[in-house]
């Protein structure tokens, strides 16, 4: 495609139109993603995948999550490093009504979609001309991805409360038409600066607060993500390798207009078989994108070489979204637990549901790291909280090792699963040293990990793993043992975390 940069001294565009006729604006990348509408057939029946803006659920919608899993799939719930929640063991034949029960709850797209859909369910007395295009409800749904702290708003290290503009973007990317051409894939991340926060997780486009003399900007990089503090141990080893670092820096009231101008950007350049930044970066410069996204803005797009090494000013703390913590400024506190491996059955959901609404503002935010958060309660209602979560089999301490296990789904649930990692993962988790973060994959494409582990254990068989320890090279890192079981793995993970405390 030839180049179409904009020219020095040309005027700047305000809310331009798409400026190169691509196919991609109006033609939907494929996609095996799960979705609300797409429910993918897996070993254990389908997987509907119910994307929540900022991560956050409310208790009526959580109980509908769960009645419609009894009654549609095997009543099983997953918590996802996305901060959404899946429902697997979907039966055959029940995929729409599954679909209508849950847009019917509020778990749908934007709400005129919504509307829409629910009116040409079979109850509704509407004309034909009330039908929506179920391409366009999958499509507003699977651009729904932006990711924010589970503590948006409410950590008070936090530099900015992210959840507006996070709303903003979420109505921006289902207002679009064009932006249906976007991979489900394809994601974005707004970081508050707060220490509850998953930055270790490449983004398509990422943007971080940052504070200086001029108040609060939003640095932003595309095909990676923010990384940790200069002193934390794993700085250095954040960025993806097809990444760009930190371009530049906007105030808050301009990310929307540039996170639209960089969307363009990548459908007006993209290849047809591109569906991440990262392509498009393997074809154009960052450069070449900001030059790109200059037409789409009316201030000033260009790279600001003093941001070369930014990196975030306050390290993330993942420990932190268990227990009970102190939110900012009234005297109330979060309190967030962690199903072992992030599932729940219906029965948990509807505890969760009852205690929030009890004890708390009715809401759960579920985590990236496959928690939930039951946020705004009592300082009064923390240990009657805290005693409910564990009851209700959640992990609330980080000393506890189910907390440091994550595992796909395994050859129980995927055809592709080598070995059935979620069974195995329990069973290391009875025997793992504390702190030590392990990663178990059934094959090769990690699905339960976005980002590097410390530790990754690849089936390689039944029962048997391959052991790599991340060593700051793309991948799972260095394979230091082969063909280990799960008793051989915890003894020399035992070891090696005693040699490496930081890895």
């Amino acid at each position: 495609m030839p180049s179409r940069d904009a020219q020095p001294g040309a005027p700047l565009n305000r809310a331009s139109p798409p400026t190169v006729s691509s196919h991609a604006v109006t033609i939907p990348r494929s996609s095996a993603c799960p979705g609300l509408l797409r429910i993918v057939p897996t070993r254990d029946g389908g997987i509907c995948r119910i994307k929540l803006p900022g991560g956050v659920l409310s208790a009526a919608q959580a109980r509908a999550a769960a009645d419609a899993s009894t009654r549609h799939a095997n009543g099983v719930a997953e918590l996802t490093n996305r901060a959404n929640l899946q429902l697997r063991g979907v039966r055959s034949g029940h995929e729409a009504a599954l679909s209508a029960a849950l847009i019917g709850a509020g778990l749908g797209p934007a709400a005129a979609l919504s509307s829409a859909y629910a009116s040409a369910s079979p109850s509704a007395t509407t004309s034909h001309t009330d039908t929506p295009d179920p391409t366009a409800l999958s499509s507003a749904d699977d651009v729904r991805n932006v990711m924010i702290s589970p503590a948006a708003g409410r950590d008070p290290r936090a530099l900015i409360d992210t959840t507006p503009l996070c709303a903003e973007l979420l109505t921006l990317l289902q207002s679009e038409a064009g932006f249906a051409a976007l991979s489900p894939k394809f994601a974005l991340l707004l970081d508050g600066g707060e220490r509850l926060a998953r930055v270790d997780h490449p983004h398509d486009v990422w943007l971080a607060a940052s504070a200086d003399e001029a108040g609060v900007r939003f640095v932003f990089g595309l095909a990676g993500c923010p990384g940790p503090a200069a002193d934390h141990p794993n700085a250095g080893e954040h960025r993806d390798a097809n990444g760009t670092g930190a371009l530049a820096a906007v105030p808050p009231s301009r990310v929307p207009a540039l996170v639209r101008a960089l969307l363009h950007t990548f459908l007006d350049l993209a290849a047809a078989d591109a569906t991440r930044m990262r392509d498009l970066l393997a074809t154009h410069c960052a450069d070449t994108l900001l030059r790109h996204a200059q037409r789409y803005v009316d201030f000033p797009l260009a790279r600001d070489a003093s941001l070369s090494r930014w990196q975030r000013q306050v390290p993330a703390d993942a420990s932190l979204r268990l227990g009970a913590h102190a939110q900012r400024g009234d005297g109330t506190w979060y309190v967030g637990g962690q199903p072992p491996l992030g599932r729940l059955d219906a029965a948990t959901l509807h505890g969760l549901a009852a205690l929030a609404q009890q004890h708390g503002n009715g809401m759960l935010h579920a985590t990236p790291w496959q928690s939930v958060l039951l946020p705004d309660i009592p300082t009064s209602a923390v240990p009657a909280v805290l005693a409910k979560l564990i009851a209700l089999g959640l992990a609330c301490d980080p000393a506890q090792a189910i907390t440091h296990v994550i595992a796909c789904a395994g050859s129980a649930g995927c055809a592709k699963g080598l070995a059935d990692t979620k069974t195995d993962a329990l069973r290391l988790a009875e025997h793992l040293p504390a702190g030590v973060d392990v990663h178990l994959t059934g094959c090769p494409r990690s699905c339960a990990a976005a980002h590097r582990a410390p530790y990754t254990l690849l089936a390689a068989a039944p029962g048997l793993y391959d052991l790599y320890r991340r060593d700051g090279h793309p991948g799972f890192g260095q394979c230091v043992a082969p063909q280990l079981t799960i008793d051989e793995a915890a003894a020399l993970l035992a070891r090696l975390a005693r040699s490496t405390p930081h890895a």
